[in-house]
């Protein structure tokens, strides 16, 4: 059976704030499903979160031990699942799925079991969504997976079957999104040979690999044939198992999470990856003695993590070598412990600014956005043929058509996981988009004199 709550019955999750000094994160909505199974190792039923937005409306992507749910989320207070796709491996095996969008498409993998790669078509949401690629050819399991959008590169870490048993890091050329080619297996980084690669930041060729005990890896994969080693981090403070991290705006941070117990979270200055610095240290300042970070993603000046055992916690990072705790929730019923249950991931990214957060237990969380720079939050939506938008699909130059009367401002132009990749602030009728955009799918967000009004774009050809 399917559970939604509205936010009369929400005040019976457990929500100890977690220290005084954050402000309690707004729970918007809830959903769980109360048939699956847990798993067997941490009597997890849920795993990974990730987004999506697509006609105006938005979607949470959370995997279970089942396979992949599409929970919409337009309505916070309601959450509804409109997709699901199981999984070819499921039961009580699955501990781990992993998410990435890419030009149209999701990309779903599995970490246990003889799995394999699946493909989902998003281009028709909110109407459909389908399968068009679910096969083991490439791969059997694999722990997390990357896209490198700017290069159309898809990542894979701790990745078994396919054209080899077992590698720490592969890399496939998507210049066909549902036919990706086997470019290489790689394991040496400068001086770091990893058994295994669990996580990996990758933006515009640029890899920071989390290397588990082995440290971690800045290696320019331009040229994924040929990759380059800048830099490592062997040693530093609080040193453990390498687990994830994610790059502030400005390129110059990355906030490093050891998977550890009572491990403080990293702040590291990569300038130069020669030389990486670790310039500070923070963590959530909860009561729970083995408090432990998870996984961790930024999105303007706030670092969105989620903890095991303890919820949400988001930091304001205004100040990127000095981060504070601003607002929090706990997500679960657990009591603390030294194993690994809870919150499991966060996704920041979508439009309206909400925040998604998955827990192993509880299912999926609905957030209100805390950033009061995103604007976008229960809009008003406009006719769409009040401005004609062509040609579509577009390789440079769009033009505008408005109806009499109609004034528009601020267009935004958002990627299919809701990530703003272009901005015109004026009423222009003609729009020159950005020549590093790949081909896909797209969204032109206009605010206008009658509402939000949001065009589908196509990118294509030569840029």
């Amino acid at each position: 059976m399917h559970r939604n709550f509205s936010l009369l019955i929400i005040c019976l999750i457990a929500n100890n704030f977690l220290t005084a000094q954050t402000e309690p994160a707004h729970l918007l909505g809830r959903w769980y499903e109360d048939t699956l199974v847990g798993s067997s190792a941490y009597n997890n039923t849920y795993n990974e979160v990730w987004g999506l937005a697509a006609g105006g409306r938005e979607f949470a992507i959370i995997g279970s031990t089942a396979g992949t749910h599409f929970i919409e989320v337009t309505d916070p207070s309601n959450p509804e699942e409109r997709f699901f796709f199981p999984g070819k491996a499921k039961g009580k095996s699955i501990v781990h799925r992993d998410y990435e969008t890419y030009h149209g498409y999701i990309y779903a993998v599995c970490d246990e079991g003889q799995s394999s790669l699946q493909i989902i078509d998003i281009h028709q949401m909110p109407d459909t969504a389908y399968i068009v690629y679910d096969d083991n050819a490439l791969l059997t399991h694999t722990h997390n997976i990357e896209i490198d959008t700017v290069n159309g590169m898809l990542y894979t870490f701790a990745t078994g079957g396919g054209s080899t048993s077992y590698s720490a890091l592969r890399v496939y050329d998507l210049a066909n999104p549902i036919d990706p080619v086997f470019i290489g297996s790689y394991n040496i980084f400068g001086d770091i040979t990893a058994g295994h690669v669990h996580d990996g930041y990758i933006r515009n060729g640029l890899a920071y690999l989390n290397c588990g005990y082995d440290g971690m890896a800045i290696v320019d994969f331009t040229d994924p044939t040929n990759p380059v080693a800048l830099g490592s981090l062997t040693s530093y403070p609080f040193k453990g198992y390498n687990h994830s991290g994610w790059g502030d705006e400005s390129g110059k941070y990355y906030y490093l999470a050891d998977e550890n117990h009572a491990s403080p979270i990293k702040t590291l200055d990569i300038s130069d990856p020669a030389n990486i610095k670790v310039v500070g240290t923070f963590d959530a300042e909860v009561p729970n003695p083995n408090s432990i970070p998870h996984n961790q993603l930024v999105r303007g000046d706030y670092l969105y993590v989620s903890y095991y055992y303890d919820g949400l916690v988001v930091f304001d990072i205004s100040d990127p070598e000095n981060p504070t705790p601003a607002y929090s929730y706990d997500t679960s019923n657990e009591p603390d412990g030294t194993s690994y249950k809870g919150a499991w991931g966060v996704y920041p990214f979508l439009p309206s600014g909400n925040i998604l957060v998955s827990d192993m237990q509880e299912g999926l969380f609905v957030f209100e956005k805390i950033d009061p720079t995103i604007t976008s939050v229960h809009p008003t939506f406009a006719d769409p043929s009040l401005i004609q938008i062509y040609p579509n699909p577009v390789t440079t130059t769009l033009y505008l058509d408005a109806a009499t009367g109609i004034e528009w401002k601020d267009l935004q132009l958002l990627d299919v996981a809701g990530r703003q990749v272009g901005y015109w602030s004026g009423q222009s009728t003609q729009i020159d988009l950005p020549s590093t955009l790949p081909e896909g799918l797209y969204f032109l967000h206009m605010k206008t004199s009658e509402g939000l009004l949001i065009k589908r774009i196509h990118i294509h050809g030569e840029r």
